[in-house]
């Protein structure tokens, strides 16, 4: 999948601690970030948030980068 193509999810986990978390799409998929990826800057996101995405490939495999509440 190419970055530039928009994909909308759920934050299903997020732990503040480690700046780790998921978000699942609306098919299923499950897709990881890191705080760094939350576009505003606020390194937080609450579980439950719905979310818009852009997929980066880094390190063999895909994370959602860019998000940003729908």
């Amino acid at each position: 999948m190419v970055a530039s193509v928009t994909h909308a999810g759920t934050v299903t986990t997020f732990d503040d601690h480690a700046g780790l978390g998921e978000i699942t799409t609306v098919d299923g998929t499950v897709v990881a970030f890191q705080c760094i990826s939350i576009a505003d800057g606020t390194r937080r996101v609450a579980t439950g948030t719905p979310v818009q995405f852009e997929l980066l490939a880094k390190l063999g495999r895909y994370e959602a980068a860019n998000i940003r509440p729908r």
